[in-house]
C-alpha cells in the first residue's frame, strides 16, 4: 500500500493550479536587507503560529537584531535581549516536532525513498519513515522557519530562526512552523557572525492581515494537490534522478499583482 500511495494522491485535481495564501498566516518581516514573506502552517505547529502571530501583532519583534547568523546554515532573531537565551514574559511553549495527526492533516506524498516517504503539507516539505506508525515531521530545507530554544526542548518562547541552506540534521528536534515564500535572498545577505560585528535587524514584523491592503504582499503558491504540481514534481524527478531530495520539490511561489 505505502509504495503506491504517493502516485494515488498526486492524481487528484485541484480547481486551479495555484492558491492564494491566507493573509492571517503570512508573516511579513521588513528588514534592512529587504522584505521576507513567510507562510506559516497552523496544521503543523498551531502553538508556534499562535505565539509568533501574537508577538508580531504587539510589535515585540520590531527592531530586534539577527544576533546569530551562520553561513549556509541559519539566521536567528527574536530574543528581546538580542542574544541567545531569554525570551518574553509569556510562558514557554511545548515542542511541536511532529505533524499532530497526519491521518487527518492532508499530506500530498510525492515520492518514496529507501527509508521512507517525502511529501508536502501546503508549502512545507515533510517526511516519514517506512514504518506506517512512525510520526511525520517537517524537513529542514533552505527557507524553513522554526522556533529557537535552549537545550531543554520545552523552552521555545519568542526566538525564531530561518535556514540558509539544507539543515536536515535539525529534523524532528525543533518546531518548524513556516517557510520563506519571498525574500530568501535577504536572508542569505544577512551579516554573518555569533554575533555579527554589524548585525542586521527586523525593522517591522506583522502578519499580512494587520497591514494596510496596499502594503500586503500579493502572492500565489502552486497547489500541491493540483495536476500542475504533479507535473512539476515529475519534472524534478526526471531532472534530478537519484540526487533528488524533498527540498528540490518545494512548490514555487509567484506574485499575483
Amino acid at each position: 500500500m505505502w509504495r503506491i500511495l504517493p502516485l494515488l494522491l498526486l492524481t487528484g485535481a485541484a480547481p486551479t493550479g495555484w492558491r492564494v495564501p491566507d493573509t492571517a498566516y503570512l508573516l511579513v518581516i521588513d528588514t534592512n536587507r529587504g522584505r521576507i514573506v513567510i507562510e506559516m502552517e497552523p496544521r503543523v505547529a498551531p502553538k508556534a503560529v499562535e505565539r509568533v502571530s501574537l508577538l508580531a501583532k504587539r510589535g515585540t519583534y520590531d527592531g530586534l537584531l539577527f544576533h546569530r547568523v551562520i553561513d549556509k546554515f541559519l539566521a536567528q532573531t527574536g530574543n528581546p535581549n538580542n542574544k541567545d537565551g531569554g525570551g518574553t514574559e509569556l510562558p514557554d511553549i511545548k515542542p511541536e516536532f511532529w505533524v499532530p495527526d497526519p491521518l487527518t492533516t492532508k499530506v500530498t506524498w510525492v515520492r518514496t525513498t529507501n527509508d521512507g516517504f517525502d511529501g508536502m503539507i501546503g508549502s512545507l516539505p515533510v517526511a516519514k519513515g517506512i514504518d506506517p506508525f512512525m510520526p511525520t515531521w517537517v524537513a529542514h530545507c533552505a527557507g524553513m522557519v522554526a522556533m529557537g530554544r535552549q537545550r531543554d526542548p520545552n523552552t521555545a518562547n519568542s526566538e525564531i530562526y530561518i535556514t540558509r541552506g539544507s539543515a536536515r540534521g535539525l529534523d524532528h528536534d525543533y518546531t518548524v512552523f513556516g517557510r520563506v515564500l519571498v525574500g530568501q535572498a535577504a536572508v542569505d545577505a544577512l551579516a554573518v557572525g555569533e554575533p555579527p560585528a554589524n548585525p542586521d535587524r527586523m525593522i517591522r514584523t506583522r502578519t499580512a492581515v494587520d497591514l494596510l491592503a496596499a502594503d500586503r504582499p500579493r502572492l500565489e503558491v502552486m497547489d500541491v494537490t493540483s495536476r500542475e504540481y504533479a507535473k512539476f514534481a515529475a519534472a524534478k524527478r526526471r531532472s534530478h534522478g537519484p540526487r533528488l531530495s524533498v527540498c528540490d520539490m518545494l512548490p514555487p511561489a509567484r506574485s499575483s499583482r
